[in-house]
């Protein structure tokens, strides 16, 4: 690498010759152009765009190709003296320039130019919803969870970019999620349309999360669809769950939600589906509860990461219909939870009205953003 970073007057250069003056000297328009390129030098700071800039003549093309083939785009300015790359430097990378310049006499010359960036000392990455080719409910949010803080939040949200089928109108937002990790949410304003095509564009490698985040070095994307608008109506006063779909009720099943007057009771507000996880063991104790229980429940369909689910609940069968006598969740029939399981996928809202409830979903926990209004949401947006 180091033989590479020769100065750039030392850069081999092609094309026509230039024409000497009558004193035998080149003429002022043939000068040579200066062409400099930042960065510079060996293992330089990354996360900064390249920059080619040319003085005594115009660039007329820029190439910058790191050391996997991969080419920076970018484009020449309209006045031919500078280009800049589309994308950053990323850490941990070796990049090879060329320059291809016009003199003022319109002398074509090629200028070569060669930089190395710093490995990342510490790397942040991603997890995030929903994965690539899913067929997801209306409710759905499009949510990364980032493995270090994230203190450079502006930047990091410049690099997310959300492309939808019919301009669906949404704003990320950062939240801390139940983990107590950094999370950024992107949520349509309203439920989105049935078959909208979604597709995310991070392109997070070359971004700084800031101080104790790291780099980020990869990219990430995920494209999915919007199923059918199914709506879950839970009243836990009347205690029936009625499943919508298409603005048409489909069935109306009686439940028992939490029990009213302390900590098992239910959380209200929009809860989304999160995931279908069949048969698990749910055991009070990893949710703070009193009163152990220790049991394989069945058709248990996740709504907030604080352990509300709604599930079949056949040792509960006596309270279906007219009391709330759960540790919290939404429970039903056998027959009726695998009926409902088999109808409802993640991303679907749970709208969950009661008087008596622990309170409204938060944004963290889950995919609680619906609770809400618009204008709160728009306002954790880190470009607002």
């Amino acid at each position: 690498m180091a033989a590479l970073l020769t100065p750039l007057a030392a850069c081999s250069s092609s094309g026509s010759a230039t024409a000497p003056d009558s004193e035998g000297k080149p003429s002022a328009d043939d000068r040579p152009v200066t062409v400099t390129v930042t960065p510079e030098g060996a293992r330089v700071p990354a996360g900064e765009p390249v920059k080619v800039t040319a003085s005594g003549g115009r660039l007329t093309s820029v190439t910058v190709t790191d050391d996997e083939g991969h080419k920076l785009a970018g484009k020449v300015a309209a006045d031919g003296r500078s280009w800049v790359s589309d994308r950053k430097a990323v850490p941990g990378a070796s990049y090879a320039v060329t320059a291809a310049t016009r003199t003022e006499g319109g002398t074509a010359k090629s200028t070569r130019a060669a930089f190395s960036t710093a490995p990342a000392g510490k790397v942040n990455k991603v997890d995030w919803r929903p994965g690539a080719g899913a067929t997801v409910g209306v409710a759905q949010p499009i949510s990364l969870v980032f493995d270090n803080p994230v203190r450079n939040k502006a930047e990091v949200e410049k690099q997310l970019r959300i492309t939808t089928s019919n301009d669906t109108e949404g704003s990320w937002g950062w939240i801390r999620d139940w983990s107590g990790r950094d999370r950024v949410d992107w949520r349509p304003k309203a439920y989105w349309k049935p078959r909208t095509k979604v597709t995310l564009n991070a392109d997070l490698n070359g971004t700084d999360s800031g101080a104790d985040g790291g780099w980020f070095v990869r990219d990430y994307t995920t494209t999915f669809t919007i199923g059918a608008r199914q709506i879950v109506k839970v009243d836990l006063d009347s205690h029936r769950l009625t499943l919508e779909r298409d603005g048409e009720t489909v069935r109306r099943i009686p439940v028992s939600g939490g029990t009213p007057g302390g900590d098992k009771r239910s959380w209200r507000g929009t809860a989304v589906l999160m995931a279908k996880e069949g048969t698990i063991n749910m055991n009070s104790e990893t949710v703070g509860l009193r009163d152990a229980y220790d049991k394989m429940v069945d058709y248990s369909m996740r709504l907030t990461w604080s352990g509300m689910y709604a599930h079949a609940a056949p040792w509960n069968a006596r309270y279906f219909g007219n009391s709330n006598q759960s540790s919290g969740c939404i429970g039903m029939s056998d027959a009726n939870a695998a009926w409902f399981y088999g109808q409802v996928r993640p991303g679907d809202p749970f709208e969950i009205t009661g008087k008596d409830t622990k309170g409204v979903v938060a944004p963290g926990n889950g995919f609680g953003a619906w609770n809400l209004s618009w204008s709160e949401w728009q306002q954790k947006s880190a470009l607002r």
